[in-house]
C-alpha cells in the first residue's frame, strides 16, 4: 500500500531533485527523478546534481532566445515592427532602454550597457512567469539564484567604472577629501569603509528583495489551495464545496496579482542594478 502524507506548502516553492506532477492529496505521487552526475577532478569526486530549477532557468533562456533571436533579424533588415506579438515585446526592450538605461546611465553610457539590462529583465521577467505554470516553478524563489544573479550585478556595477575611471581613480572617487586638521584622514576612511561595505549590501538587498517577493507570492498561493485538501478530508460534502469555491476564486485573484508582481520585481531590480551602476560611473552626482 503506497504511503501518504500530508503535503507540505514548502514543496511547491523549493527546488527539487525530481519533478513532481501531481500531489498525494489526489492519489500517488507522479514523478521524475532528475540525472546527477559524478564527475572526477583529480583525488575527488564531485557530485553535480541538475535540479528543477536549472531546467526552468534554461527553459527560460531558450524561450528568451526563441522570441528574440528571429525579431533582431528582421530588424537587422530595416522590416517596421508588425503584429502584436512583436509590438509587445519589442515594447519591453525599448521601456528598458528609455525609461531604466537612459535616466540612470545618461545618453553616453546607456547603449553601451543596456544589452546586460536587457538580458537581465527578460531572464528575471521569464522565470518569474514560469511560476505561473502548473507543475512549473518560479527560479526566482530560490535564495540561490536571486543571489547568482546579484552577484553578477555586483560585478556589473564595479566593473563598468573600473573599465571606464580605471581602478586606482575609481576606488579613489569613493575616498572622500575632508579638509579637517589631523582627523581628516581618519573621517575619509571610515567613510570610504561604510561606503564599500554599502556596495555589497546594496547588492544582497537586491538578492532578498526579489527571493522575498517571489517565495512569498507562491507561498500563499499554495496554502490557499491546500485549504481544499483539508477540507477534501472532512466528511460535509457542503465545507468541500464552499471551500473548494472559496480557494480557486482566491487564487485566481491571487494569481493576477502574482502576473503582476512577476513584471513589478523584474522592472525594480533592474532598474535599481541600472541605477547603482549609474552611481558607479558618475560619481560626481
Amino acid at each position: 500500500m503506497a504511503e501518504h502524507h500530508d503535503p507540505h506548502p514548502f514543496e511547491h516553492v523549493m527546488d527539487t531533485k525530481v519533478w513532481e506532477f501531481f500531489s498525494n492529496a489526489f492519489g500517488d505521487k507522479k514523478e521524475i527523478a532528475l540525472p546527477g552526475f559524478h564527475i572526477p577532478f583529480g583525488s575527488h569526486t564531485y557530485h553535480f546534481q541538475i535540479t528543477k530549477f536549472m531546467i526552468l532557468e534554461v527553459v527560460a533562456a531558450i524561450l528568451i532566445l526563441l522570441i528574440y533571436v528571429p525579431m533582431a533579424r528582421r530588424v537587422r533588415t530595416g522590416e517596421l515592427p508588425k503584429g502584436r506579438w512583436w509590438n509587445a515585446f519589442e515594447s519591453l526592450l525599448t521601456f528598458v532602454r528609455n525609461e531604466i538605461a537612459k535616466p540612470n546611465l545618461g545618453e553616453h553610457d546607456a547603449d553601451k550597457y543596456v544589452p546586460y539590462l536587457w538580458t537581465l529583465f527578460l531572464f528575471l521577467l521569464f522565470c518569474n512567469l514560469l511560476g505561473m505554470f502548473p507543475f512549473m516553478g518560479s527560479p526566482t524563489a530560490s535564495i540561490w539564484v536571486t543571489g547568482a544573479l546579484a552577484c553578477i550585478s555586483f560585478l556589473m556595477i564595479h566593473g563598468a567604472a573600473a573599465v571606464k575611471m580605471g581602478p586606482v581613480h575609481y576606488i579613489q572617487s569613493m575616498w572622500p577629501h575632508i579638509d579637517v586638521p589631523y582627523v581628516g584622514w581618519f573621517f575619509s576612511l571610515m567613510i570610504f569603509i561604510i561606503e564599500f561595505i554599502s556596495t555589497g549590501i546594496k547588492s544582497g538587498v537586491l538578492a532578498v528583495r526579489l527571493f522575498a517577493n517571489m517565495f512569498a507570492g507562491h507561498m500563499v498561493l499554495a496554502v490557499i489551495l491546500l485549504f481544499i485538501v483539508t477540507a477534501a478530508r472532512q466528511p460535509n460534502v457542503w465545507l468541500l464545496g464552499g471551500v473548494s469555491v472559496a480557494s480557486v476564486l482566491g487564487v485566481v485573484a491571487l494569481s493576477l496579482l502574482e502576473l503582476f508582481v512577476a513584471f513589478l520585481q523584474a522592472y525594480i531590480f533592474v532598474f535599481l542594478t541600472a541605477l547603482f551602476m549609474g552611481m558607479s560611473l558618475h560619481p560626481e552626482h
